[in-house]
């Protein structure tokens, strides 16, 4: 196995861990209330927890420093903005945990998160 390709595997799964903690461990309560409202300061820092654990993983395997601020405020950006979508959703919807609505709506949330790992993925592949 070539080493670029040894680096994406470790970025991914670094990616991965980090997304474990950041959407399920981490959240405090504030940022778990009121995912409707758009300017929620809440979600404003639950984004910024992912851009700042998305950092240390860029940095980690050797992304350049202006590379990886310039991808984590993308991601920053998007993730902010996929969870706003879901929290308005959720709550125009009305589903609950106990209605395949909610779900639909949790796996294109967390599907999109993951296509955001994928886009930067490829943004170190193709700048770095």
């Amino acid at each position: 196995m070539n080493t670029e390709l040894q680096l994406v595997l470790l970025l991914m799964t670094l990616l991965q861990a980090k997304h474990l903690f950041a959407d399920f461990f981490l959240q405090t309560p504030r940022m778990l209330t009121d995912k409707a409202r758009y300017l929620h300061m809440g979600r404003v820092q639950h984004a910024g927890l992912h851009a700042g654990l998305s950092l240390l993983a860029l940095l980690l395997v050797g992304t350049a420093p202006a590379l990886a601020v310039a991808i984590c405020v993308a991601e920053w950006i998007a993730h902010f903005h996929i969870d706003w979508i879901k929290g308005w959703h959720g709550e125009r919807s009305g589903k609950g945990p106990d209605q395949a609505g909610y779900w639909r709506a949790f796996g294109v949330d967390q599907f999109l998160h993951q296509l955001t790992y994928v886009a930067m993925l490829w943004a170190v592949a193709v700048w770095a």
